[in-house]
């Protein structure tokens, strides 16, 4: 690794502070648990007080503080719960990419709850830079749109709806339609009717039933019975 595009994790502890150089993009999936393999993540084995003095940590100071003196695990512990460096240029893009998944989640997931109907993308990202809302670049897209949609719901009229559909796929359709009730929703329940058609219920967000009701139209033809039998907030 190119020690000299490393960045800096820092954790401090006991009122002391200790760094460990890694690359940046490996300490983030290591901080996810993406990766496991610390030595894919440290760009240097030493354990600093201070990287940029070239000051090493006390010996003394890790075992007491980390009760071990093997350099890895101490490094594993500042990774996984010190704050690593990141570079601008990371910010921006993990920012980007967060932000997107964040807004996909919500717009398949949620309805507007005067109309029925799934909010439109850029209505959804509007309101979010109306609540000056601050992605977090290490909580997961899924656990952040919870309290997103809490903060959305004081701009625009929004709640997560779900319901249960029962589709009725003709025999010779069910090959190209069963993987997308699969990736759609859970499936809830099948069976087979005397005549081979597939008969499924599948629970789904309903922010995405047009999409679905489009696929399997398009899968079959048109040639699908789909009757909404429940609905769930």
């Amino acid at each position: 690794m190119d020690i000299e595009k490393s960045v800096i994790a820092r954790l401090s502890k006991n009122g002391k502070k200790f760094e460990v150089l890694v690359d940046q993009y490996k300490a983030i999936e290591f901080k996810e648990g993406k990766e496991e393999n610390i030595n894919n993540v440290l760009t240097s084995n030493d354990i600093f007080e201070d990287v940029k003095k070239g000051t090493h940590a006390s010996e003394n100071d890790m075992k007491n503080i980390f009760n071990t003196d093997d350099k890895k695990e101490i490094a594993k512990t500042i990774i996984k719960k010190g704050e690593i460096q990141l570079t601008t240029e990371y910010k921006n893009k993990k920012r980007d990419e967060k932000r997107k998944r964040i807004i996909d989640i919500i717009h398949r997931n949620t309805i507007d709850s005067k109309t029925g109907l799934p909010h439109p993308i850029q209505r959804i990202e509007n309101a979010m830079d109306e609540a000056k809302v601050n992605i977090d670049y290490f909580k997961s897209a899924e656990e952040q749109s919870q309290e997103i949609i809490k903060k959305l719901r004081e701009i625009i009229p929004i709640k997560f709806e779900r319901k249960e559909i029962q589709i009725s796929i003709p025999a010779q359709f069910i090959g190209q339609t069963y993987h997308v009730l699969k990736r759609y929703g859970s499936l809830l329940s099948e069976k087979y009717s005397n005549d081979g058609s597939l008969i499924a219920v599948l629970e789904i967000p309903s922010g995405i039933q047009e999409e679905l009701f489009d696929k399997i139209n398009s899968s079959t033809h048109g040639q699908a019975d789909i009757e909404i039998i429940k609905t769930k907030e």
